[in-house]
């Protein structure tokens, strides 16, 4: 009898069914494209941020590897808002190369190993057109859940779900996007209080234009 070998898109699925939306809060403060941007969300889970882009008038289109959060993202968007949705593989995208303005990557390269996230960020450089953009975000190694779980490799560790989570240096940053100029790279930090406890949040992020 042959198991089945469960993978990072079957932990996500399982996720998603067992507690629904995953993401709450107001979505993040985005970068400022102009209306009309040509914009790649990668990873884009269960919509939390595509609503704030279609407010700002981009030309969206989205992808996740999980099924599940595409459907619940197309309950976000609904019919008929010009952002196109599609079940796809960050590292091995679907599109042309040079066909998008800007590439969104919110904490997606965050839950892969470190092959896939190279991987990931050669995808990124080909879809964007020269002069384009990349906005990225991940959490950095003074985020107060580093260290939590088996660590698999460096700053990376697998918790209760099975979905890795990699915790990223400034340097790490500029270097997986080292084809890329850095407009900017800056940490932002803010403090989680869970029952009565504050915990220390730091995220790193970056725009980086494509020359």
């Amino acid at each position: 009898m042959t198991m089945k070998r469960e993978t990072g898109q079957d932990f996500w699925d399982a996720d998603y069914r067992q507690k629904g939306r995953l993401y709450g809060g107001s979505p993040r403060q985005l970068p400022a494209f102009p209306a009309g941007t040509r914009v790649l969300e990668l990873g884009c889970g269960d919509g939390k941020s595509l609503s704030a882009m279609i407010a700002h008038g981009w030309d969206v289109t989205a992808i996740d590897f999980s099924s599940r959060a595409i459907q619940l993202a197309r309950e976000v968007t609904g019919k008929g808002t010009g952002a196109a949705l599609a079940v796809a593989d960050a590292g091995t995208l679907p599109f042309p190369a040079r066909v998008f303005d800007a590439v969104v990557a919110i904490h997606i390269l965050g839950h892969s190993d470190e092959e896939g996230r190279t991987r990931i960020a050669q995808e990124i450089f080909r879809v964007i057109r020269p002069g384009g953009w990349l906005w990225f975000a991940c959490f950095s190694q003074q985020d107060f859940r580093y260290g939590n779980g088996m660590e698999t490799e460096p700053g990376t560790y697998l918790r209760g779900n099975g979905i890795p989570n990699h915790y990223f240096t400034d340097e790490e940053v500029s270097g997986l996007f080292s084809g890329f100029v850095v407009e900017s790279l800056q940490r932002v930090e803010w403090v989680l209080r869970v029952r009565g406890k504050e915990h220390p949040r730091s995220e790193i992020e970056a725009v980086f234009r494509k020359d």
